[in-house]
Formats: C-alpha cells, structure tokens, sequence
C-alpha cells in the first residue's frame, strides 16, 4: 500500500474518532438539555442540572469544529457536495446549535418565569434537533443520497428535505438521540443529588434499553438493505476523481464483517457497552456507566464505519459517482500536514478536556447554585 493510500486510511480513522468525540462530548451536553424539563420539576432543580454541565459545554464544542474542520480540510468533495445538498438540513442544524449557548447564557437573566420556560423549551429542541440529524444522516448513507456530479465535477443534489426524514433514518435518529440521553442523565447522576438523580437515572435506564432494541432493529434493517460494491477504480493511493470508477448497487453492507468475523467485535462493543452501561446505572455506578457509554458510541459508529468502507458518501442515482476514501481526500502533502497538527492538537484536547473535568469535579448543589450570582 503506497504512503498515500495509508493517510487516506488513517484519516478515515481519524474522522470516526472525532465523530466520536463529538458524539460523546456534544452528544453528553444535548442529552443534559433534552431531557432538562424532566429532570427537573422547578427552576431551581433545573438551573441544576444546567451547572452540571455548565463548565464544559462551550469547551465540548471543539469537537464539532474538529470533526467540520477535518471534513473541510481531508475530505473536500464530501464537504461540498453535503452542505450544498442538504442546505435546509445544515440551517436547521446550525439554528438549532445557536439556540444552545443563547440558552445557557440568557435563560437566568430575568426572573420571568416565562423567560425562562421559553429557554428551557429552546435548550430541549437544541437537544434534540442536532442529534436525530446526526442519526439520520448515518442512516441516509446507508441508503444513499440523491445527488450526481457533472462533466466538471459540479455536484447536483436532486433530492427533497422530507426524503431525508424516511422511516429507516429516523430509527438511526432515535438511536442517536436515545445514546445522547442516556450520556446526559449518567453524567447528571455524576453531578446532582436527591431528586434529579433518581429522575436522571430512571432515564438512564430507559435510555439504555431503547438504545438496545434501536441498534439491534437498525442492524436487521441495514442486513436487508441493497449495499453498493466497488467494481473497478484507480488503485488505492492515486489520484482520481468519482467519474472514474464503476459502483454496482448489490451485494450486503455486512459483506464485511462476513469476510472477516473478527469484524464483529465492533457492533458487540455497542451492545456490550449499552447492556453494561444499564446494569452500572442500576448498582448506581454513575461513572462507570458514563465510560461504558463512550465505549457504545465508539461501537455503533465504528459499526457504521466499517460497513460503508470504503464508500463516505453513496450516491443512489448515480452509484458509479458515489464518494470514497480514495475519491474525496485532499492530496497526499495535505493529508501530511494535517496529520502533524492532528498528532499534536488531539491529545492536547483530550489533555485539557480531561483536566478540566477532574479540577470542576464533585456535586452541583441547590444551594450552591442559589448563592452564586455567576451560576447559569
């Protein structure tokens, strides 16, 4: 395999982990606001259950410029053909992202109770939005995106915002969402005491077992799904564009694993990860179910990863065209010096991520939150 062909591969790794992160990280955050109507029965009980998570919710941001910034600069031709096609979904996206900090930040400011019912309302759809979009559009690759690209590599988009919503995307939606509750009521049950851990954790629970029967429904779907196999293209490592392969829509996304059963340790991660995760949440080992939650993400999106490879994004109309690993990255020089600033920047987040998160330890009590003017 030649040098190029190897950063091609390394940064289709290197995308799944920031994917990850931004799953784990953001995803923590946006369950703590989905649920915060719940968790939560006055103001007082959900200011709460927002300064849980209020020293590192801006920071966990980074993942999700991260896991942009890595798309943009590694994967160009994925970049702009899915922010060109899916323009509707990415506003709704970005709207809903902006209504996060406003609520964080404005939601305290008056003492109007209904100010801050509108906020709580604007952090649950905040919450929620963002993360079935991150399911669905797993689940849209799967049955591949309407788009194709013409004689100059102009992509068209010929699809519809409501085709995105199909039945099948909205199963991977819910999946998203319920691994994000889950990841925001261990994290709650971490930092709050009395009521809103007893609430947290029923969630968690609940959370947990929908996640189950939502990956194991999503994966007998995807089993029945037409996949796309690569017939013929450019050897690994050259230099091509997507109008130089030959795509078919046949075969099975678990050829994969098929080939190598070894493979199959990814999608029993996920499983593993959310049957521990259940069983830590009822001994009331909070912590240990976060990390089990983490190891489940890493699980189901590496499910997914390893079923598409090497196809980023299928097209359904024009299958010879779709986007791979070998058709959409940047070029060799680029992937290299991404690579240096990624060795050097990735663990410096993940230092600083960690640190943080061990100097603001410990429980956010009621009282605390009433006395301290800065408190959200």
């Amino acid at each position: 395999m030649t040098t190029y062909a190897v950063l091609q591969c390394t940064w289709w790794l290197l995308l799944g982990v920031l994917l990850i992160g931004l799953a784990v990280m953001v995803g923590m955050d946006m369950g703590v606001g989905t649920i915060l109507r719940y968790v939560g029965r006055n103001d007082i009980e959900r200011r709460v259950a927002m300064n849980a998570v209020g020293p590192h919710w801006d920071g966990n941001q980074v993942w999700f410029v991260l896991g942009g910034g890595a798309v943009f600069a590694a994967f160009p031709l994925i970049y702009a053909t899915a922010f060109s096609g899916f323009y509707v979904v990415m506003l709704l996206l970005l709207w809903s992202m902006i209504m996060r900090p406003l609520g964080f930040e404005y939601r305290s400011k008056l003492p109007s109770a209904a100010w801050r019912n509108a906020w709580d309302w604007a952090l649950f759809v905040s919450g929620l939005v963002p993360m079935v979009v991150f399911g669905a559009a797993f689940g849209n690759l799967f049955l591949g995106v309407p788009f194709h690209f013409s004689w100059n590599l102009t992509s068209e988009y010929t699809g519809s915002f409501l085709a995105l919503l199909n039945p099948f995307a909205v199963v991977c939606g819910l999946l998203s969402a319920a691994m994000s509750v889950f990841m925001g009521a261990v994290t709650l049950m971490n930092r709050t005491v009395d009521a809103i851990y007893q609430r947290a954790r029923t969630l968690a629970r609940i959370a947990a077992g929908a996640a189950i029967v939502l990956f194991a429904l999503g994966g007998f779907w995807v089993s029945h799904l037409q996949a796309y196999t690569l017939v013929s293209a450019p050897a690994p490592g050259v230099p091509q564009t997507p109008l130089q392969q030959t795509v078919a829509a046949s075969g099975s996304w678990l050829a994969h694993f098929h080939q190598n059963p070894v493979l199959w340790l990814v999608p029993v991660l996920g499983f593993a990860g959310l049957a521990a995760g259940w069983l830590a949440v009822q001994k009331h080992r909070s912590l240990l179910a976060w990390w089990l939650g983490a190891l489940a993400w890493i699980g189901v999106i590496g499910t997914a990863g390893t079923a598409l490879f090497p196809f980023l994004l299928p097209s359904s109309i024009a299958p010879s065209q779709s986007l791979t690993v070998w058709n959409a990255s940047s070029s060799q020089l680029t992937l290299t010096w991404m690579l240096g600033f990624a060795l050097v920047f990735v663990p410096l987040v993940l230092w600083y991520t960690s640190w943080a998160f061990y100097v603001m330890r410990g429980k956010v009590h009621a009282e605390h939150v009433a006395a301290d003017e800065h408190a959200y």
